[in-house]
């Protein structure tokens, strides 16, 4: 099948009509597998239950939330057997229920799931096949449950280590739900419910070329550097400003609640040069983004800039779904860690998790996924791309592999996001073409698309096809209603 890029406008939207008129044949054979249950409760009695017994401060997907009873590879199936193509859970890495994971967890679930305080093999296979993703610098391992862990660990190795107590941080940024990583992340403490930025931390510009303080207009790789430097400068002015104040630089490798958000290339090198001039550490959040879906490498950190982290964090896709976080750093950093007082994790790096933890690694290296998110997700860009051009509303086409954000403005002069039609794309896309994405960003202008890595090029076509049509039924009824 030719890349997107190679066709005419009108050869492209036949392209996507024939491949979703195949999409619909096999949602409609796979509608079939799954009935509702005869005691399963009504949405309006599950919305119910939540209003009255979860906090409110937890939303739901969408104006007409999706009762899911199951998922499959690329795909999840509501209560009535009907099937979505699923464009946001970054979380089922390899596929919904993928058939190894699934087995391993269970064989391992009905012979031993315990704690690392005894001897096990699963512990340290895992830990072998892990730590050969990286660097050979980077050989010591904690485990632990969630990403949101895993950083909160990974503040504290910086602190001990440092003697410090200050952080920097990306103005956007995302780090998880604890009190250390919330006040690390500004897109929690500037959005609805905030506080003010707390005095130990100091944040620096989101690196972004499109709509940021430094911009690549020209889309030139000079420019690109250029915007990478002066970005990077801020990391070096704060930790001038703050001497000897500074623990670790912490970034998201490519930021996600941010607005999907590459950094220029050299952002990163230059960030960790002037961080480590001044002391500091640097840490790399692969908790979104790691695990093979930047397709070019299979940690986004080195995916354009030939750099180390001090300490890298995982989580979301390190189990397939099951509860799994880490933090990989040096000998060194860990070492001084081990002051006296132990630290254990109940469940972290247990008997399963670790057998779940090994299945992941072994399903992306033998099925190619590494390789399938790079293609597919060019693939994709290249076809939104293509409706871009028709919409220039569609500000802007960003991301690596399959992380992919659209951005939406009012119009290309000014920038001004355009929330309401993001929002609108998203709803129609789930209601006409039961393709599932969601809005983020600062300004809620942004569609990630973040899907499986097992995405197949049908899927990608069923996709592109619903954001196409879309785009084309809502986007002049915008227009028409905002002028």
């Amino acid at each position: 099948m030719q890349f997107l890029h190679s066709l005419s406008p009108s050869m492209f939207r036949l392209e996507l009509q024939k491949n979703l008129v195949k999409s619909t044949k096999n949602s409609e054979t796979d509608s079939k597998k799954t009935h509702a249950s005869s005691n399963v409760p009504a949405a309006p009695h599950l919305l119910e239950f939540r209003r009255n017994h979860l906090c409110k401060s937890l939303s739901t997907s969408y104006r007409k939330p999706i009762h899911v009873v199951r998922g499959n590879g690329s795909y999840l199936f509501d209560v009535n057997g009907k099937k979505y193509l699923d464009g946001v859970n970054n979380v089922a890495h390899v596929g919904h229920c993928h058939p190894k994971v699934v087995s391993a967890g269970q064989s391992q679930m009905a012979t031993l799931c315990t704690n690392t305080r005894y001897l096990g093999t699963e512990l340290v296979a895992y830990l072998q096949n892990l730590l050969s993703t990286f660097p050979p610098k980077l050989s010591v391992c904690f485990l632990v449950c969630s990403g949101t862990e895993a950083n909160e660990l990974a503040l504290r190795l910086a602190r001990n280590y440092t003697g410090r107590n200050n952080f920097i941080c990306i103005d956007g940024a995302y780090h998880g739900n604890s009190f250390e990583t919330v006040n690390i992340s500004p897109y929690k403490w500037k959005g609805k419910g905030g506080f003010p930025k707390p005095e130990h931390v100091h944040v620096v510009d989101t690196p972004d070329t499109f709509r940021g303080l430094y911009r690549n207009k020209s889309k030139s790789k000079e420019e690109e550097l250029n915007c990478a430097e002066l970005y990077a400068e801020q990391v070096k002015s704060v930790l001038e400003d703050c001497p000897n104040k500074v623990a670790a630089f912490i970034a998201e490798s490519v930021m996600g609640c941010g607005g999907q958000i590459v950094p220029p290339k050299g952002y990163l090198e230059k960030s960790f040069t002037h961080a480590r001039s001044g002391g500091a550490l640097c840490i790399s959040d692969e908790v979104q983004i790691g695990f093979g879906r930047c397709g070019h490498s299979f940690w986004a950190f080195n995916h354009q800039d030939d750099v180390i982290p001090d300490i890298v964090t995982m989580g979301k896709p390190i189990g397939n779904g099951h509860p799994i976080g880490a933090v990989v750093t040096t000998q060194e950093i860990a070492d001084a860690f081990a002051n006296g007082m132990e630290y254990f994790n109940t469940f972290g790096g247990n008997n399963v998790s670790c057998v779940i933890g090994t299945a992941v690694l072994d399903v992306i290296k033998e099925e190619g996924l590494q390789h399938n998110s790079l293609i597919i997700g060019n693939f994709v860009k290249e076809g939104l791309r293509n409706i871009q051009g028709q919409f220039p509303e569609i500000g802007d086409i960003r991301g690596v592999g399959l992380y992919i954000g659209i951005e939406f403005v009012r119009d290309l002069e000014h920038l001004e996001p355009f929330p309401e039609l993001a929002s609108e794309v998203s709803q129609h896309m789930k209601e006409n073409s039961n393709v599932l994405v969601s809005v983020d960003g600062p300004a809620n202008n942004v569609i990630k698309v973040k899907p499986p890595i097992c995405w197949s090029r049908e899927d990608a076509l069923w996709f592109l096809k619903a954001f196409s049509k879309a785009a084309e039924e809502l986007i002049p009824q915008f227009r028409t209603f905002h002028h």
